[in-house]
């Protein structure tokens, strides 16, 4: 176990895609950098190397993120997912926290399958998922496309970027939303590891 002073360690490990799903990540980092005491790391799943393995490895929780493509994440993360296989099979990761988030050109876009996917590829690791906590913005007479969760997804942060804009351009709401979800993984991840630390006294 580690000392209590040792900050928590937090991952964020995406594939960028176009632009727009790393602008959604950079909003996670933020949300989960003004959490005091945890430590925030990003690694492109794309390119990464074997001292980011060991990071994933010794991160307390870690959040996925991947844009939609054709009701998935996209192939690169589908490869670096089959490339934990290692670590699956000596459980690493298992217990450690995990999230997700993603965007697609759509409202839906069947980001669901995507979100669906980080769930089991999680579970596989025996990670424990926290999900997205908000209710359905956008949904009433009173309601607004700039309330948090205005797209309606619960298990994780799911953003929409018209297919003919650039990340610049990518949705308030959304954003804030992605912000919301890296720092609700913090907190949860302070008192979990407060708690081991406590237990291990």
């Amino acid at each position: 176990m580690n000392e209590p002073t040792d900050p928590v360690r937090l991952v964020v490990a995406c594939h960028d895609g176009r632009g727009h799903t790393g602008k959604l990540a950079a909003a996670v980092r933020q949300g989960a950098q003004g959490v005091a005491g945890v430590d925030v790391a990003a690694i492109a799943v794309d390119e990464i190397t074997s001292e980011q393995w060991f990071q994933l490895d010794e991160a307390h929780a870690v959040i996925f993120g991947a844009p939609t493509y054709m009701g998935s994440a996209s192939a690169a993360f589908h490869q670096f997912a089959e490339a934990s296989s290692r670590r699956w099979l000596t459980r690493r990761w298992q217990d450690k926290l995990a999230a997700g988030f993603t965007n697609s050109g759509a409202k839906a876009g069947d980001k669901s399958g995507t979100l669906g996917y980080f769930t089991t590829f999680a579970a596989q690791h025996g990670m424990v998922w926290i999900n997205l906590g908000l209710r359905s913005g956008w949904c009433s007479s009173n309601g607004s496309e700039y309330d948090l969760n205005r797209l309606g997804f619960s298990h994780g942060a799911a953003a929409q970027s018209n297919i003919d804009e650039g990340p610049e351009l990518m949705h308030k709401a959304d954003l804030e939303t992605a912000e919301y979800l890296g720092r609700r993984v913090a907190e949860y991840a302070r008192i979990v590891v407060a708690g081991k630390r406590a237990l291990s006294l």
